[in-house]
This record gives C-alpha cells, structure tokens and sequence, in this order.
C-alpha cells in the first residue's frame, strides 16, 4: 500500500491550512503539521475551509522540525521550494513519501534545503512571480504523486445527477 504524507512546517494562514486539510482527506494523505502555527487549530476559517471533511482526515501534530524527523526516521522526504533546481515532477516517488513545504511568508530553512540537493523541488512559474499559494502548490505535489502512483484506492469516475452516461 503506498502512503502518502504531508508535512506542513510552521504553517500560519488557517484557510491555506483548511485548504489543505481537505485535499489530504479527499486523497487519504496523511497530514503532518509542525508547531508553532500562525493560529489555533480550533480557528474559524481553519474549519471553514476544511468544509466537513475532517472526520476523513488522518493528522499528526509536532512541536518542532525535530520531533517531526524525530518520529519519521524511515520516510522518504521531497522539500517544496523555489529555491530549488529539480522540477517536481522529474521525481520518482517511492513508498512513504513525505512532501513538505515550509511557511507561506518564508518557506522552508534554507539550512534544510541545502543538506537535500537531490529532494528538493520547485514547481515551475514565470521568473517574476515569487511563488504559489502553499495549498495550491500542495494540491500540484500530492497530485503528481498520486498520478505516478495511478492513484491507488481512489476513486476515478463520476456520476450524473439526473442522467446516466
């Protein structure tokens, strides 16, 4: 079974966070999320934006960077930034990947990029656009993943309301 994971460091915008929570219980990821955070987890708009969808979600809550690589020693790790000079989507993802994108004002410790050349990754834009929003650029790296994958145990066809194909 392939596992899929999601870590958010130092998230601090709710809605990016809801946002995210709901693409990680729509595609079974698991959801990793590192303290501090920029608002409670019982924030308005952190559940607004997860609409209903948290009864789905599988989540893990840490304290700090290392506690999270503490606790995850055998995970294979892939650092979303655009620092970064390999494309996401040259990757190949094994079993028990973990994505993980740093906070929406400064991304991840460059610190952290620099001892992971070869698992670093960017999603390419245009030079003059500074980056994508962190759900939207989640929903991009766990798709990736998951099209590699041939998307395992979820669901790939659709059913008209009032008409049968």
């Amino acid at each position: 079974m392939h596992e899929l994971n999601i870590v958010l460091i130092e998230p601090e915008i709710p809605q990016n966070t809801g946002n995210i929570a709901r693409t990680c219980a729509a595609t079974g990821a698991r959801l990793h999320i590192v303290e501090p955070m920029g608002f409670k987890v019982d924030d308005k708009k952190l559940k607004r934006a997860g609409l209903d969808y948290w009864y789905l979600l599988d989540i893990a809550y840490y304290d700090s960077q290392d506690d999270f690589f503490s606790k995850n020693k055998d995970g294979n790790f892939f650092y979303f930034s655009t620092k970064a000079k390999h494309t996401h989507t040259d990757i190949v993802y094994p079993e028990n990947t973990f994505l993980v994108f740093g906070k929406e004002t400064a991304g991840l410790p460059e610190e952290l990029l620099f001892n992971n050349p070869d698992t670093t990754v960017r999603i390419p834009m245009i030079s003059d656009a500074r980056s994508l929003n962190l759900s939207n650029a989640v929903a991009i790296g766990t798709y990736e993943v998951l099209r590699q994958w041939k998307y395992p145990e979820l669901q790939n066809f659709g059913q008209l309301r009032d008409y049968n194909w």
